[in-house]
């Protein structure tokens, strides 16, 4: 889920001035220690351990975060990010085995979060090169109302097999309206309006996500805080100390699975 080298294939310039993105080296070591916590209190500690709250306090941090993440790199930091939704979805079809070996209480096929921040962000770029298209006058209405339907039939298909669901899928293309917003120089009344404005669906979106108020909680404030990261909060985060290693962010997610279903294998033969 990392930012790939910019390639010519999908010819976007980058913003003019390019925020920080010191505060993405923080991200990175918060989403995967909150995501291993969400999954070692679902999956591996007993029920006599009482941790169950992590998955809904703690672990409720992961999915927003990654999917700032993902929308950050690709507003800012990618010419390609449609070679980056591919990398993340590499990341997903080798995670997906040692996932659907996770214990759980329905037998339906669920797909990893990868694949929802994956398909996310190719809503996000088609998204954003419609908004460019009306804005030039480009976009026939015939052709407009046929790509609307068939991204309404895919995001609600998709819905129903990928992790966090519809509003996942959502979650990343309301970022990067919202990012695209909030990043600038211009103050003036109006932009404050809409910038502020463009926040309004990623708060909604991330306050339905769950079902308990604390889940509801970590959820809404950390897409909070990338909003005010993006507003201008990034400017002052320093350099992270340890940054990540580049193998560890790009196996941690499908290796912590399959570590997880090799220890479950054991004790059950115990």
């Amino acid at each position: 889920m990392s930012s790939p080298a910019p390639l010519q294939t999908f010819a976007r310039p980058l913003p003019l001035t390019r925020p920080c993105s010191n505060w993405a080296g923080w991200g990175q070591w918060l989403a995967l220690i909150t995501m291993t916590l969400d999954h070692l209190a679902r999956y591996v500690a007993p029920e006599a351990w009482q941790v169950s709250w992590l998955g809904s306090s703690v672990g409720r941090i992961a999915f927003p975060l990654f999917a700032g993440m993902v929308a950050w790199h690709a507003c800012f930091n990618t010419r390609d990010p449609l070679r980056y939704a591919r990398r993340i979805l590499v990341i997903g079809l080798v995670a997906q085995l040692p996932y659907m070996l996770m214990p759980r209480s329905s037998d339906a096929l669920i797909i990893n979060i990868c694949f929802t921040l994956s398909l996310g962000l190719v809503g996000g770029v088609w998204l954003s090169k419609l908004g460019q298209r009306l804005r030039q006058k480009r976009a026939r209405i015939w052709r407009l109302g046929a790509e609307v339907t068939a991204a309404v039939i895919v995001w609600w298909l998709a819905g129903s097999l990928t992790e966090y669901g519809h509003l996942g899928l959502l979650l990343i293309p309301s970022y990067m309206v919202a990012m695209q917003h909030l990043h600038g120089s211009d103050m003036s009344r109006s932009r404050i309006t809409i910038a502020a404005l463009s926040c309004v669906p990623v708060l909604i979106i991330s306050g339905l996500m769950n079902t308990s108020l604390m889940a509801k909680s970590f959820t809404l404030g950390t897409c909070a805080v990338v909003l005010l990261l993006t507003a201008g909060l990034h400017r002052h985060i320093p350099t992270v100390v340890i940054p990540m290693p580049r193998r560890l962010w790009l196996s941690w997610y499908p290796g912590h699975f399959a570590a997880i279903a090799l220890w479950l294998f054991i004790i059950s033969r115990m």
